[in-house]
């Protein structure tokens, strides 16, 4: 079957369509020996050999795996500075990558995967695929504040907002449960920050319909097709 080039390399678990498009533009993909540089490019996935930066990419079985990430962890494939990575702690045949970040500190939910293409529906806006973190804040969370950040204010020039903030225990103002549909790093830090807050811990305890109940920090379980394919049903506009 023919499918266009990005879509292909997304498939196959090496990046989202985006960063695919990305290695295309970058004149580091080649099909059948032959470098090719346009995005609309369509590719056979049974009789075509498609490679990036020489090295021939192959179809793959799609894992999905629902991480109970711990503090102390990079949610990157590799690391400069040496540091514990999240695909440390899963055993898995197929190389796999986390979908979205987050902060070294930062526990919860996370998903790791080698699907490009699930991976870009999770975290792309139009999706609007809700986060639900637990914060800790350095003073109490003032009401008149609280109404801006679900209003909106100003973040890298365009108008940023979370879904609802709600405090976790009644008369503790300085721990909210706090509900966003974008990713952006270090978003929820920031939009507080903006405001003169600083979360001091953060925990993401929801992501769509995925929760690390019952798994412990540093555990993970692997995901079912038909979970997977209920995120789409959910969230597919």
């Amino acid at each position: 079957m023919k499918v266009r080039l990005n879509k292909f390399l997304s498939e196959c678990g090496v990046a989202s369509r985006r960063k695919s498009e990305e290695y295309i533009n970058e004149g580091r993909v080649a099909v059948n020996g032959k470098t090719v540089n346009a995005l609309s490019f369509f590719v056979d996935d049974v009789i075509d050999v498609v490679t990036l930066d020489g090295e021939k990419i192959k179809t793959q079985k799609k894992v999905y795996y629902l991480l109970n990430k711990p503090r102390s962890f990079v949610t990157t494939t590799d690391d400069e500075k040496g540091r514990r990575k999240v695909t440390d702690l899963i055993k898995s045949g197929q190389k796999i990558y986390p979908v979205g970040r987050l902060d070294y500190d930062t526990t919860g939910v996370l998903i790791l995967t080698n699907d490009g293409e699930f991976t870009n529906f999770l975290t792309h806006p139009k999706n609007n695929i809700p986060r639900v973190y637990k914060a800790s804040l350095n003073r109490k969370l003032e009401e008149e504040d609280r109404l801006k950040l679900v209003k909106g204010i100003t973040l890298e020039g365009r108008k940023s907002k979370f879904t609802d903030i709600s405090f976790i225990k009644k008369h503790v103002y300085e721990k909210v449960l706090v509900t966003a549909t974008e990713g952006r790093n270090h978003f929820v830090k920031r939009m507080f920050e903006i405001l003169g807050y600083k979360v001091t811990s953060l925990e993401r305890v929801t992501y769509g319909p995925f929760d690390v109940k019952g798994i412990p920090a540093g555990g993970y379980r692997k995901l079912s097709y038909s979970e997977i394919e209920n995120v789409y049903k959910i969230y597919s506009k």
